[in-house]
């Protein structure tokens, strides 16, 4: 996986929306979006797959801690084109967090790390992010 961008020390709380804007890269087989509390204790990954580790088409979210990944939350819907903008946004609910992609569909995700607030962020593989918010 390409390497991409990481942001640190920006809160994201309980009743907050993150909202990221960005464009696969024209050749992307997939990319990633991590939302934790650093690099190794990941509570929300979202894996937008082209033709990837035998997916096609298929967003694959999931949490990774203790070394270890959890069990995977698919979406059968794929809005995401190459060299066209997205949209994805993510509201942070008590129960966890409502990810809604392109204003097409939507995928409920628990908090499995639990915590009420993360300020770790990372974007990696075939992607350019354009804009990252919280509000």
């Amino acid at each position: 996986m390409e390497k991409g961008m990481e942001i640190k020390n920006m809160s994201f709380k309980v009743g907050q929306t993150l909202t990221v804007v960005g464009i696969p890269n024209p050749d992307a087989l997939c990319f990633c979006m991590d939302i934790g509390l650093d690099k190794d204790n990941l509570t929300l990954h979202i894996n937008p797959r082209f033709n990837s580790k035998g997916d096609e088409k298929v967003v694959v979210c999931n949490s990774y801690q203790g070394g270890k990944w959890a069990e995977e939350i698919r979406e059968g819907c794929f809005p995401f084109r190459h060299g066209e903008e997205f949209i994805v946004t993510v509201k942070f609910l008590p129960t966890g967090f409502s990810v809604i992609f392109c204003s097409e569909s939507a995928i409920n995700f628990p908090n499995r790390l639990g915590a009420k607030k993360y300020s770790f962020f990372s974007f990696s593989g075939g992607i350019r992010i354009i804009s990252v918010e919280v509000k």
